[in-house]
């Protein structure tokens, strides 16, 4: 038997082919998207941590206690309050560092963020502003910086000059002797490129920035002058970490440095990394989950119908003698071998699909970062998992199926439909599955908190559904393709025969379609979602800005220069400039956001929209809070409430409530009155936004444009209209998105192949009955027309199935956006689900291409002589 499975697969060539292609396609996109979220992990990962791979032991500075003498020796008179920057890190201190039993190396280092601008001008990968990495060249003893090794150039001298790294001046397009603006904290700064390093910082490497300067010019822009921003020891081979610690602490003035080991370090940014890339590692397996879906179907598909298509071979076998158990054993030898050739075609495609996505959902550059290709023991599990134990799986069910059957029965017919108790059991099993989906979707219908719990019982109940309409697809085939009837009869004979051919198997028909479904359903009910939240924050930003432009900082702790803020008030064009200062604010035990303002200009500017009290009394010890905050903390005009405004040093202040206004993402959690925030902020008397609006009838981009030249092309700031603050106000739903559409397209890819997989192996099983077809006067158009119709009319039905599910889905999830937006309400994006069923009638019809064209070539007395 095991020869006779050999030969099997050896004789017949277009099988095997078509077979192959199937559980490779499967392979490729479960290992591809699996690889693909290892190694996008992985660049997340990367992207927001520091190597400490070399590094024993590191000092830092502590914050001294407010009001203590300067023991650091920063600039000023003996005894004076310490500056914010000064450190007690200097050559000195690096010197006896060194003189430590045990340390091989010390590197100190005068570290921050600049910002660049590329060679046009634009703000250098302004989505990325954590990766703006910034360091001093501190040349050893032979004068170079082992950390950041040359390629290109020389070191800078001076404050005029600058390095970058390779990746940062690909992407600026610099060359050396160019002029590079940046910023740090505060106005441009122009200097001169003068040398290209490489890094092996994987913050910088992932798709952030690295701006290199002298040691005293980074010392003052980072520090003060003299002192570094922390110092790394590396130790001699057999130290131990703990002991070397011990020695350098003992070393260090106890309130103002301290010293960690580099395994500590990396345990602790381990837990915040993990933090960071929690919610990517999800959306990463969702989509590999989603995968794995697509791909099986496609696999059990082609078995199924691959071991139905050998009814009559296999009864044959029984007839010269074989066992049930030999036919069976014989078919899973045949999987194996297929499974096992098509596992490793399949991981080779793969890593292909896993090398080409980040290129095609990464289309501004700035939503995924970059990284190598991570091939983790799943991804090659999960390819010999899906290429042999689901194709083993797929062809022992039918084979089981087909060696029950007695010879003399098998050789009467090829096709054995299902009886009436299997459609019994499927759907009660798929009604079943329809109720706990259905049930727990509309028990969450209304439900308006947007809990992790909740959410992850959205899931549940969509999953449940997908499941459950899958199930009854057989069921519903037949009624619904037996409507289109009625416009694929219009075609004439060509169209009815379509039809017969569609409904003549359901269940293939519907395994055809699933995957197609699948795909259609999440892009369809994420659609809808993304939408109805664009709509509703529109609505939200219409209601709560009165301003065309916001001009920003990306961070509190940064400024708008004076200067500037009265530049772009001077800025032909502009009707007002209203300054916006943006701190924290400590209430209730939590965290938010108040926005300093003057009461007048945020009228209008802001459109506030009061509950209870007003603006009018807002001052030094009034403040007004947003609806929810209000709320939360049980208070409404003219209560009190504890609060703290701004950063460490500041102190708890009784606030009286002024007015509560609808939450308002414009005025944020709180307003409080500028001067007083100011004086509090993290950057103390500064702007971080400016709310600008124009007379009507200006061009937006000439605007734009001019606003930009008045803030002097500051890498630091951003120039945004209505329509951008709707897209950053949308977040990761944006990512989501993409994300979505990028499964849809290899989705559609799948389900291509797969409905031309299936059409081709029904065009072989029906070579016969096309031969007659032609016999009797069909001409070859006709035949093309026919099996176009067919995959038409599957990809017609997998495409309302998807739509009906993603629709009810989007539905009931809707509620739980409502509980996060208040201005949420259900909006059918009618352009986009008219170009997602378009797609997937257009993947219909080039998916009948080739089956129909070798339908169409096949000669009649061939096809009628084939037995």
């Amino acid at each position: 038997m095991l020869k006779t499975a050999l030969r099997n697969v050896l004789a017949h060539k277009a099988r095997l082919l078509m077979t192959v292609l199937a559980v490779t396609l499967g392979v490729a996109f479960v290992s591809g998207t699996l690889v693909f979220a290892d190694s996008s992990t992985a660049a997340h990962r990367a992207a927001v941590s520091k190597d400490y791979a070399d590094i024993a032991v590191t000092v830092t500075p502590k914050d001294p206690p407010p009001g203590a003498p300067d023991t650091a020796g920063a600039a000023g008179s003996p005894g004076s309050v310490a500056d914010a920057h000064a450190t007690v890190l200097d050559d000195e201190l690096a010197r006896k560092l060194a003189g430590l039993p045990g340390v091989f190396a010390v590197r100190p280092a005068a570290d921050g963020l600049a910002t660049l601008n590329a060679s046009d001008g634009s703000p250098l990968r302004t989505g990325r502003i954590w990766a703006h990495r910034a360091a001093a060249y501190v040349p050893g003893a032979d004068g170079k910086d082992s950390r950041l090794p040359l390629t290109e150039g020389r070191a800078p001298r001076d404050g005029t000059e600058i390095a970058v790294d390779s990746g940062t001046a690909a992407a600026g397009r610099f060359r050396i002797g160019d002029a590079i603006t940046l910023a740090t904290d505060g106005p441009v700064m122009t200097k001169r490129l003068v040398g290209i390093v490489t890094t092996r910082d994987t913050r910088v490497t992932a798709g952030g920035t690295l701006a290199v300067f002298d040691k005293a010019t980074a010392q003052q822009l980072f520090v003060s002058p003299g002192r570094y921003t922390s110092i790394d020891l590396s130790a001699v081979p057999g130290t131990d970490e703990a002991e070397l610690s011990r020695r350098v602490a003992a070393l260090l003035p106890a309130d103002r440095a301290e010293a960690t080991t580099g395994t500590a370090q990396a345990a602790q940014q381990a837990v915040l990394v993990d933090t960071l890339t929690r919610g990517n590692e999800k959306l990463s397996l969702v989509f590999a989950g989603v995968a794995l879906f697509i791909g099986s179907f496609l696999i059990v598909n082609t078995f199924t119908m691959l071991v139905a298509r050998r009814t009559r071979e296999i009864a044959l076998l029984r007839a010269i003698g074989a066992t049930r158990r030999q036919v069976v054993r014989s078919l899973l030898w045949e999987a194996v071998l297929l499974g096992l050739a098509a596992s490793g075609l399949g991981f080779l495609a793969g890593l292909g699909i896993a090398s080409v996505l980040p290129r095609i959902l990464n289309t501004t550059g700035e939503a995924l970062p970059r990284g190598p290709l991570v091939i983790g023991p799943l991804p090659v599990v999960a390819a010999l998992a899906v290429g042999v134990g689901i194709t083993v799986l797929a062809a022992w069910l039918p084979a089981r199926k087909a060696a029950r059957i007695a010879p003399v029965e098998a050789m009467r017919t090829a096709e054995q439909p299902p009886t009436v108790a299997a459609s019994r059991v499927r759907g009660a099993a798929g009604a079943l599955l329809l109720a706990l989906g259905a049930g727990l979707l509309l028990s969450l219908a209304g439900v308006k908190d947007a809990s992790e719990e909740n959410l992850r019982s959205a899931m549940f109940g969509c999953a449940l559904l997908v499941v459950a309409v899958i199930v009854l697809a057989p069921l519903l085939a037949v009624p619904v393709l037996r409507l289109s009837g009625r416009l694929t009869g219009r075609l004439g004979i060509t169209g009815h025969l379509a039809h017969r051919n569609a409904l003549r198997d359901p269940r293939r028909t519907a395994a055809t379609a699933s995957a197609l479904m699948v795909s259609t359903a999440l892009v369809a009910g994420l659609s809808v979602i993304g939408h109805s939240t664009g709509q509703a924050l529109d609505r939200q930003a219409a209601a709560g800005l009165g301003a065309d432009y916001v001009i920003s900082t990306h961070t509190s702790s940064a400024g708008i220069d004076p200067a500037a803020l009265q530049r772009v008030s001077d800025t032909p064009g502009v009707r007002t400039a209203t300054g916006v200062c943006d701190s924290t604010l400590f209430i209730g035990g939590g965290v938010r956001q108040i926005s300093g303002v003057d009461p007048a200009a945020a009228l209008s500017v802001m459109k506030p929209v009061f509950v209870s009290g007003s603006l009018k009394d807002l001052g030094p010890g009034r403040i007004a809070l947003s609806r929810t905050l209000a709320r939360e903390n049980g208070v409404s005009a003219g209560d009190r409430i504890d609060a703290r405004i701004g950063g460490p040093g500041t102190d708890v202040t009784p606030y009286t409530v002024v007015g509560v206004y609808e939450d308002n993402p414009t005025a944020q959690d709180a307003l409080g009155a500028r001067a007083e925030v100011q004086e509090k902020a993290l950057a103390p008397g500064s702007v971080q936004r400016v709310l600008v609006r124009v007379d009507s009838g200006s061009d937006g981009g000439a605007t734009k444009d001019r606003l930009r030249t008045a803030t002097g092309n500051n890498p630091l700031l951003q120039v945004q209209d209505r329509q951008e603050l709707i897209r950053a106000a949308a977040g990761s739903l944006g990512t989501l998105l993409t994300l979505t559409y990028g499964l849809l397209a290899i989705g559609g890819v799948i389900a291509a192949l797969g409905i031309m997989n299936t059409l081709a192996m029904s065009v072989s099983d029906r070579t016969r009955e096309i031969g007659v077809l032609r016999a009797i006067g069909m001409d070859r158009a006709g035949i093309r027309r026919m099996i176009r119709v067919e995959s038409l009319a599957v990809a017609a039905f997998g495409t309302l199935l998807g739509l009906a599910t993603g629709l009810f889905g989007a539905w009931t999830v809707g509620a739980l956006t409502n509980g996060a937006l208040k201005d949420y309400s259900l909006a059918l994006p009618w352009g986009t689900l008219l170009l997602v069923c378009l797609i997937s009638l257009a993947t219909g019809v080039v998916a009948a291409a080739l089956p129909a064209r070798h339908a169409s070539a096949l000669s009649p007395l061939e096809a009628v002589a084939e037995l």
